[in-house]
């Protein structure tokens, strides 16, 4: 396989599939570009410790898992859109909370379109971490939370930004 080759599911060393997946009632309504979906379709491996998630498409398929334990996390479904561009048309989330402690429907939804976003796609994505930290102290109930840490929690650091 080339540096330029997509990733697979042949890719990773170890892939558990979602145990117990939950669909989820809200996805990212963002049209990702063609040159998006390319990218995307690439996928993303993580290259050390403090990265957090490994990608890989299969069709029309976006699988996400955590690149330490190889466990399913998100699955999620694109389809075109009239005119240019992908849009997810349905996901699901690990439900195992020994496996992935979910904040809920918002948060699942705010976190894999950032895995997608910063990650995958390299993009700054502000407002996606903003709503990140957001949510998060809210849930904590915690106002002083400091924003890297959140960040680096969740998402870890992507080599290379």
């Amino acid at each position: 396989m080339t540096a330029d080759a997509p990733l697979t599911r042949e890719s990773f060393r170890r892939l558990q599939p979602i145990s117990a997946p939950r669909p989820m009632p809200q996805v990212p309504d963002r049209v990702w570009t063609d040159q998006d979906w390319d990218r995307i379709r690439h996928g993303y491996r993580a290259r050390d410790m403090d990265e957090k998630w490994n990608v890989f498409t299969e069709g029309d398929v976006l699988f996400v898992h955590r690149s330490w334990t190889g466990y399913g996390i998100y699955q999620a479904s694109f389809a075109p859109v009239p005119g240019g561009g992908i849009h997810m048309v349905s996901a699901v989330v690990e439900s195992d909370a020994q496996l992935y402690r979910s904040r809920g429907d918002e948060s699942d939804r705010l976190m894999l379109e950032l895995v997608i976003s910063a990650i995958v796609l390299g993009e700054p994505a502000a407002d996606l971490r903003a709503g990140l930290v957001e949510l998060t102290a809210r849930a904590s109930g915690n106002g002083d939370l400091y924003s890297g840490v959140v960040e680096h929690s969740a998402l870890g650091l992507r080599s290379g930004s």
